[in-house]
């Protein structure tokens, strides 16, 4: 046990919800996966959440004080709300980061959506180091992706760059509100892969799915336009960045063999400058990974400003990467001004199914 002082990581999910807590450098000292309880609403979510990451400080930390939180979420987080996130009942109407200081009193409180934190984590320890621009995409309950461009996460006028669930699938679509067209979401992602199975007849998660495609052409075929439909478009979107390198996470990454020959093939031949085409380092866990590494900045940003912690004192990068200074750190996903709700209110989910954390947060 330590006095001294400890940062919070929580990643909540659709369908789980990961915490970890870590020392001051983001070495993990203890983590936790529950479910998120998602179909009794977001009150019972995020109670559980905050109920689940406060044992663990008691058991992990029980003298030393909270520095810190790191929170990721599907959604667009905000102090007052969380835009684009129905996938839990209610979940929009939290007001979140009012809520997440109220429940740490004193404690820093950074937030991002979960696949601009999984972005965070893979740009300072693993896969997108050292590219730029680079492109993340998360393929877990939603579709999202992250956009890298000198060496930070791109955030957007309203927090929603990279929100490639949106895209428009057809001509058709041109000129159609939300809600008179189909999203690309709610046709490629573990979701939909689901809900798609389901209208044949068969019970599967988007794991099982792609386990026994082979079994019958109804099931292969399903594989194979979620696949091609992706491929589509990561290829306009890799044109559209022209990024060094795409790293790939989330849950149906499980199924990377059956995933990666057609990006690859597709990237080679559509895009003018094909970019190189990679798993992710943290493939299940870079939303939790990233979580704590706001919470790592956050500390650092109240540190400098105090006048506590010299430039160049902040540590805790795996050995394969160079440590920065906090003040590089601590604007790493760019900020985003509270606005007025977007156009689409009430928007699919881009959560990440989270599996147990591995040893070590940092991966040292």
């Amino acid at each position: 046990m330590t006095n001294s002082p400890v940062v919070l990581g929580i990643d909540f999910g659709g369908t789980k919800i990961a915490a970890a807590v870590c020392d001051a450098a983001g070495n993990k000292l203890a983590s936790a996966v529950v479910a998120s309880l998602g179909e009794q609403g977001a009150r019972a979510s995020f109670g559980h959440g905050l109920q689940t990451a406060r044992e663990l400080l008691v058991t992990a930390a029980p003298d030393a004080p909270l520095a810190a939180v790191g929170v990721s979420t599907f959604g667009i987080p905000f102090d007052d709300r969380v835009e684009l996130a129905p996938v839990i009942d209610g979940w929009e109407s939290l007001e979140l980061g009012r809520e997440l200081r109220a429940a740490f009193p004193g404690a820093a409180v950074a937030m991002a959506t979960d696949a601009k934190a999984a972005a965070l984590a893979e740009i300072r320890w693993g896969a997108l180091a050292g590219c730029d621009p680079a492109v993340y995409l998360n393929l877990g309950t939603g579709l999202a992706a992250a956009i890298v461009t000198g060496g930070r996460v791109l955030s957007g006028s309203n927090g929603a760059a990279g929100e490639i669930g949106y895209s428009l699938r057809e001509l058709a679509d041109v000129g159609r509100d939300d809600g008179l067209r189909i999203p690309l979401e709610d046709m490629v992602s573990g979701q939909a892969l689901r809900r798609r199975a389901g209208q044949l007849g068969r019970r599967l998660t988007a794991a099982e799915l792609f386990e026994q495609a082979a079994s019958g052409p109804e099931l292969e075929a399903l594989v194979s336009e979620f696949v091609d439909e992706l491929a589509f478009h990561v290829v306009n979107l890799a044109i559209v960045v022209n990024p060094e390198r795409v790293a790939v996470g989330g849950g149906i990454t499980r199924s990377w063999d059956r995933i990666r020959p057609r990006l690859e093939e597709a990237l080679l031949a559509g895009v003018p400058y094909p970019p190189q085409l990679v798993l992710a380092r943290f493939p299940h866990d870079a939303p939790l990974l990233g979580a704590v590494a706001l919470a790592v900045d956050a500390l650092a940003a109240d540190e400098l400003a105090a006048g506590e912690l010299a430039v160049g004192e902040l540590t805790g990068p795996p050995a394969a990467t160079t440590p920065a200074t906090a003040a590089d750190h601590t604007h790493d996903i760019d900020s985003h001004a509270a606005q007025p709700n977007g156009h689409y209110s009430t928007n699919r989910t881009n959560s990440v199914s989270t599996p147990a954390p591995t040893n070590s947060v940092t991966k040292g």
